[in-house]
């Protein structure tokens, strides 16, 4: 049986939102506790090594700490920045390394680095982040059990896993960067705090996913045109004075009224070219980058992102498996 990674973000809910808006606190303490009930579940399901992703809490430590569990826990010997370069290297690390999954733990922008270095990795993302639209809302009890699913079929994973769109950014033809949900382009400026909330700072919008019961800026498509989940398709929006305004929850507690001058929905594999340029650029809800006049710069859509776990679906694999069963049991009396 293949091992599991995490990678923990002790970063993750901590960024300027919780000042301007009401995005709640995702204390580290608490992400121990989470990883804690991963690695119970992944012992539980028979999983026999989990490798983590250090970092400068020592979220990995201190889960295993006084833990009586049968799986081996170790840690990656890497370089450690203190960035989301860290995230960047494990993933990479951990697919050469041919482990089942990586759990994560973070929101869009956590997942967003994972995804650009672990290939055909699946992913399990648990939500510990602002924007949460990649990643679950789950129980890490079941989310380690799913993952342990997960490496007990790897033959068979296809039952459980899907592919995740992403939204490519191309300069001048070359692909530069990536995001799972949202790449928004405001007007320019520094990079600063990263994370995006001003609306009147905001030129366009692309999404690969516009779902209504969704948070952050994914929440304008949704509201205007919502699509369903695996669609296929993406949504592109100019913002300015138009014939629409949407009321969407840009970030916890923070709704606000943004006009659109105008949207559509687009397909794989059609480049959209910036409108206005120069501009900052949001991947995932946090400013990445500024980009010139003197580029062209195009966002496409494409549906072959990362790998996820899709844990109702493993769990479910696993029920009609049996795994859950001790049919060597006898009732006494």
């Amino acid at each position: 049986m293949s091992a599991v990674g995490i990678i923990a973000n002790p970063a993750s809910g901590k960024d300027i939102r919780r000042l301007v808006a009401y995005g709640s606190v995702f204390d580290n303490n608490e992400k121990v506790n989470i990883v804690r009930r991963v690695v119970l579940g992944l012992d539980a399901m028979g999983v026999r090594e989990v490798v983590f992703m250090p970092d400068y809490f020592g979220i990995g430590v201190r889960a295993m700490e006084d833990l009586e569990v049968s799986l081996k826990a170790s840690f990656l010997a890497m370089k450690r920045e203190g960035t989301a370069e860290d995230s960047v290297r494990a993933a990479e690390i951990l697919n050469r390394m041919g482990v089942a999954c990586i759990v994560t733990l973070g929101g869009d922008g956590t997942n967003r680095v994972v995804a650009k270095t672990c290939a055909d990795t699946p992913l399990l993302p648990i939500s510990t982040g602002t924007n949460n639209v990649f990643p679950f809302m789950v129980e890490g009890t079941l989310a380690g059990m799913a993952a342990g699913v997960a490496a007990l079929n790897r033959s068979s994973r296809t039952e459980f896993i899907s592919q995740a769109p992403r939204l490519e950014i191309r300069r001048n033809g070359q692909m530069v960067d990536i995001a799972l949900i949202d790449v928004v382009v405001s007007k320019p400026g520094f990079v600063a705090s990263r994370a995006l909330w001003d609306v009147s700072e905001l030129q366009e919008i692309f999404l690969s996913r516009a779902e209504p019961e969704h948070i952050g800026f994914s929440s304008v498509g949704g509201l205007i045109t919502g699509l369903a989940k695996g669609n296929g398709q993406g949504v592109y929006i100019r913002i300015g004075p138009g014939p629409h305004q949407v009321k969407a929850p840009i970030a916890p507690g923070l709704i606000r009224w943004v006009p659109v001058k105008s949207y559509r929905v687009f397909k794989p594999g059609e480049p959209i070219p910036l409108a206005h340029l120069p501009a900052m650029i949001a991947l995932d809800g946090e400013r990445e980058r500024i980009e010139g006049k003197q580029n062209q710069v195009t966002v496409e859509l494409n549906p072959c992102g990362p790998w996820v776990v899709d844990i109702p679906r493993a769990l479910r694999k696993a029920s009609d498996q049996g795994l859950f069963l001790n049919n060597n049991h006898k009732e006494v009396g």
